[in-house]
C-alpha cells in the first residue's frame, strides 16, 4: 500500500506539469527528461504556480507568457530544478500585492544597481525584482538539495552574479523584508 502511496504522488506531481518541446531537438528532448525525473524526484507541489513549460534549446529562460526553459542544463538535475524553481517563482511574484512595496524598499537600500550584462536583470525594476526572486529561489533549492549543493549551483550562474551575491551578502536582511509583504511561499 505504501509503494502505491509513493506511486501516485510521484505521478500527481509529474502529471500537474505539462513539458513541450519547442523544436524536438535531441537536446530539447534531453531537457525534457531531465526536468520529469526532476519533478519525480523532488516534491515540488508548493513552488508550482504554472502547469505548462516549454524546453527550447537556444532559449533564454523566461516565465512569461510561458514557462521557458533553455537545454543548458541538460546535463545537470540541481541547476535545472534551480532554474525551473527560479522561473515558478516569477509566477508566484507576479501579482502579489507587497511586491512594489517590496521594490520601494529595495530601492532605498540599494539606490544603484547593475542592469544587463552578466550583473543584472533587463531593467532597473527587474534587478530590483530579482533580489527577491532569488532570494526565494536560494531559500528552495537550500530546502530541496542541501546547502552545499545549491552553493555549487549558485557559484556557477554566469548571470544576475550582482543580484546573487547581494542576496548571499544580505539575505538575512532581504528575508526581513520578503517576511513584512508577505512574499515567501508557504
Amino acid at each position: 500500500m505504501l509503494g502505491v502511496c509513493l506511486l501516485g504522488a510521484i505521478l500527481g506531481s509529474t502529471s500537474a506539469v505539462k513539458i513541450t518541446t519547442a523544436h524536438n531537438t535531441p537536446r530539447e528532448t534531453q531537457t525534457k527528461a531531465m526536468l520529469e525525473r526532476v519533478l519525480a524526484d523532488y516534491d515540488l507541489k508548493k513552488y508550482l504556480f504554472t502547469s505548462t513549460v516549454v524546453i527550447e534549446e537556444r532559449a533564454i529562460n523566461h516565465a512569461f507568457p510561458t514557462l521557458t526553459l533553455n537545454g543548458r542544463f541538460a546535463d545537470s538535475e540541481d541547476e535545472l530544478l534551480a532554474s525551473f524553481v527560479h522561473e515558478q517563482l516569477h509566477w508566484h511574484l507576479r501579482d502579489r500585492p507587497g511586491m512594489q512595496d517590496a521594490v520601494a524598499t529595495l530601492r532605498r537600500w540599494y539606490p544603484r544597481v547593475p542592469v544587463g550584462g552578466t550583473e543584472g536583470a533587463d531593467s532597473e525594476y527587474s534587478t530590483y525584482g530579482h533580489l527577491i526572486d532569488c532570494f526565494l529561489e536560494v531559500q528552495a533549492v537550500r530546502q530541496l538539495i542541501g546547502p552545499e549543493r545549491t552553493d555549487s549551483v549558485i557559484r556557477n550562474k554566469g548571470h544576475y552574479t550582482w543580484i546573487y551575491a547581494t542576496v548571499l551578502r544580505d539575505e538575512s536582511r532581504i528575508a526581513g523584508l520578503v517576511a513584512q509583504d508577505r512574499l515567501s511561499v508557504k
